[in-house]
């Protein structure tokens, strides 16, 4: 998430698995989805089922013939939750749809009313600037900034840990609930840079505030026992379901807090000290992601279908 300095700024545009191949098993002539085994005359050859059981698959009780018969699982290459690569997505075709599309101008117009500026609530500037959208954009501008990003690289980073840290989250909340907990870590996260830079001109946009969220309320489970990152970790889906730690639990959770601590820190120095960081013309709205990632910590239990 990024700040732009100045409006000529604006102008700037810019596992699953893989096929788990099994050996191909030979199968009674019909029963082609029973369990792999061969039938040799009355007797059965292999680890499973019996030749009754080859007899009864086969018509008028005779064997057919064994053919090889090869069996895959086949997964998509990317494994996301819907609901995630539908915002991805929406995310990506915005800015093509501003990079390939819009012409220079009409590009600053939809920055201004979709972008969130602090400036549009202090009356006396909003009324001087003319910001487009009224009232209406006051408010829709507390969502829409997070999906419109400064270049590639701002859009890739985002995406990239949207889909690695919601992608959890949303296997656990399902799919309404991840969009309003989208919206819910967007708009906090744009009230905190609010109220961190006051009547501020320079447009707030991208995605990491939400982004920021998931990353927090991924945290509260992933690492737990069970869990998808934790000491016994599986590839269930009951993983995703594993009890969240509480607040208390979470202070005391040495991976959990050294992870916040490095998260909190890079913050810090690429935004409030502003170090350069690829993706980003302008200043790190480094407020809006800690309005986030507090939002999603402390506001997850609201959103999680698993009893405490």
């Amino acid at each position: 998430m990024v700040t732009w300095p100045s409006q000529a700024a604006c102008r700037l545009r810019g596992f699953g698995r893989g096929e788990i191949a099994r050996s191909p098993p030979l199968f009674c002539g019909t029963a082609r989805h029973r369990p792999a085994f061969r039938c040799a005359g009355s007797r059965l050859e292999g680890p499973i089922g019996s030749s009754e059981a080859c007899k009864a698959a086969a018509p008028s009780g005779r064997l057919g013939r064994r053919k090889p018969l090869h069996l895959s699982q086949r997964e998509p290459i990317l494994n996301i939750p819907g609901v995630i690569a539908v915002l991805a997505g929406v995310m990506i075709l915005v800015h093509c749809w501003r990079v390939f599309v819009l012409d220079p101008e009409t590009d600053i117009q939809v920055l201004l009313t979709f972008a969130f500026i602090p400036a549009r609530f202090e009356r006396s500037l909003a009324a001087s600037w003319g910001f487009p959208g009224g009232i209406a954009a006051d408010i829709w501008s507390f969502v829409t900034y997070a999906f419109l990003h400064a270049d590639w690289t701002h859009l890739g980073v985002n995406v990239l840990w949207f889909v690695v840290f919601g992608s959890p989250v949303a296997r656990r909340f399902g799919t309404l609930r991840s969009l309003a907990f989208f919206v819910v870590t967007a708009a906090i996260g744009a009230a905190a840079h609010l109220a961190a830079n006051g009547a501020e001109l320079a447009p707030m946009i991208g995605a990491s505030a939400a982004v920021s969220g998931f990353t927090a309320a991924a945290v509260r489970f992933v690492f737990q026992s069970g869990g998808p990152l934790g000491p016994m970790r599986s590839a269930h889906p009951d993983a995703y379901h594993v009890p969240a730690l509480s607040l208390p639990d979470l202070v005391r959770n040495g991976t959990v807090m050294g992870m916040i601590t490095v998260w909190i820190l890079l913050n810090v120095v690429f935004g409030a000290v502003s170090l350069p960081i690829p993706g980003a013309e302008g200043q790190i709205a480094w407020q809006a992601h800690l309005g986030g990632f507090v939002a999603g910590l402390v506001l997850f239990r609201l959103f999680d279908p698993v009893a405490a």
